[in-house]
């Protein structure tokens, strides 16, 4: 079983971030996690949360990532939505991975959308 069907890019957007060469508008970070607004929001509220270790996709992440960094990523979630004031009106959480499943960037990162009715989680084929 592989947890890598892409390889990580050292020099993709994410990573460029972490290393602070482009800029972004942080909402939340700690020693593990960093999340800032998505640059093309999809929803009123749109953030983007990774890890700042060199994660391809979720299954690399929750495979081979510390204790400390996947409760650091899971607090996050609550922190992030409960400061954007989306909890009571509710939230979709994605991540995007592999070719299947359209993952662009070859980081580990979620999307936290809210701020309105998200709609259908995806649609049917047909």
């Amino acid at each position: 079983m592989t947890v890598n069907p892409m390889a990580y890019d050292r020099d993709n957007v994410f990573a460029r971030i972490l290393r602070g060469e482009l800029p972004c508008t942080k909402v939340h970070e700690d020693a593990h996690v960093l999340a800032f607004r998505d640059i093309n929001p999809l929803a009123p509220t749109h953030i983007v949360l990774i890890p700042k270790g060199e994660y391809v996709s979720a299954a690399d992440f929750s495979a081979t990532a510390s204790e400390a960094a996947l409760a650091s990523f899971m607090r996050a979630i609550a922190q992030i939505t409960a400061s954007e004031g989306i909890i009571d009106s509710g939230f979709r959480i994605i991540a995007n991975a592999g070719k299947d499943g359209r993952q662009e960037v070859p980081h580990f990162h979620l999307h936290i959308l809210g701020g309105r009715d998200i709609g259908p989680m995806v649609r049917r084929p047909g």
